[in-house]
């Protein structure tokens, strides 16, 4: 009854999400369309597989069911089938390197600038992840952005992806695959779009009540428009300064900002010497307080430190709750 259950289950969960809109199924750019089709030839194989195997389950059951002219016998013992045995055991190491090979391959492909635009100069952007924006950083243009980027249309994107805290996760499924942000390091991808269009962006990795609305933009414009939209930046935007952007990296949800200049005047958060910006006392929630490491170059940890020491004794003076400060 138990295994009915499950079946229906997850026949209806077939049949429920095959009208779902599915992303990664819609590819807008050469990035994403080889990692499609990488997932097709996979679900091919796996398909094959399926149908085998119920196929020889449900022949073996009905073969080998119990009728009234057998109800007394009983199987002699047998010592195996060396042929059986060597082909069962192929069959898999064959399936498993049909996999691997194009597996691999695409792997090593998406390192590079996608194929057909290797003779086009690719647009450079730095993308910083913090909790719980997006910042977009373009050295060549020398403008910023927050929680949107706008890139042209059939040109490739080098993203530089790094973090100014935590790990997160830069996710743009019509363009491509996701890749890990992390503070101290630096991580690239290739991004092209096809065509002009609104491509959705998030944050698939869970580091805080915050993360799920870790989203961003990707406006894919003609070059003509791009070159209008970077002027238009700089002729009416503010200049970001050293000060709005630690304000910036609190943990917090933003909207969209525009700035002109870029943070990596002063700060490079891919420089495994750069300076820590941390904020413990935003994560205080259900009575716990996280904690930094003191290093050199955290430079607000001492005041930090202090400030949660203090804190904390006043926690035991009440029940324990303490307030939320997620800074939302």
């Amino acid at each position: 009854m138990l295994k009915l259950k499950l079946f229906f289950i997850s026949l209806f969960s077939i049949v429920f999400l095959s009208g779902c809109e599915m992303i990664v199924f819609q590819p807008q750019g050469p990035v994403a369309r080889s990692i499609t089709e990488l997932i097709n030839w996979s679900l091919i194989w796996m398909g094959l597989v399926v149908v085998v195997v119920f196929a020889l389950f449900g022949y073996i059951i009905w073969k080998y069911r119990e009728k009234p002219e057998n109800m007394d016998y009983e199987p002699p013992e047998e010592h195996g089938n060396t042929l059986y045995e060597i082909i069962w055991t192929a069959i898999p190491i064959l399936i498993v390197i049909a996999i691997t090979i194009p597996t691999v391959k695409t792997l090593y492909a998406l390192e590079e600038v996608p194929k057909g635009y290797e003779e086009k100069e690719p647009i450079t952007i730095h993308v910083t992840s913090a909790d719980w924006k997006w910042i977009f950083s373009y050295p060549e243009q020398d403008i910023e952005t927050v929680n949107y980027v706008n890139i042209p249309a059939d040109t490739p994107v080098d993203f530089k992806l790094t973090s100014a805290s935590t790990m997160q996760s830069f996710w743009v499924p019509a363009l491509g695959g996701q890749k890990y942000s992390m503070g101290k390091m630096e991580t690239q991808m290739y991004l092209v779009a096809d065509n002009p269009g609104s491509y959705w962006g998030r944050n698939t990795n869970f580091n805080g009540k915050g993360y799920a609305d870790m989203e961003f933009e990707v406006l894919a414009q003609t070059q003509e428009d791009f070159d209008k939209w970077v002027e238009e930046v700089r002729e009416t935007s503010p200049e970001l300064t050293e000060e709005k952007y630690e304000e910036l990296l609190k943990p917090t949800h933003l909207g969209r900002m525009t700035f002109n200049k870029t943070h990596l005047e002063w700060v490079n958060h891919a420089d495994p010497n750069s300076k820590t910006y941390t904020h413990p006392e935003y994560y205080k929630n259900h009575g716990y307080r996280g904690k930094t490491f003191e290093e050199e170059d955290n430079y607000r940890n001492k005041n930090n430190q202090e400030h949660m020491n203090h804190d904390s004794h006043d926690n035991d003076s009440n029940d324990g709750h303490g307030g939320d400060h997620s800074g939302h």
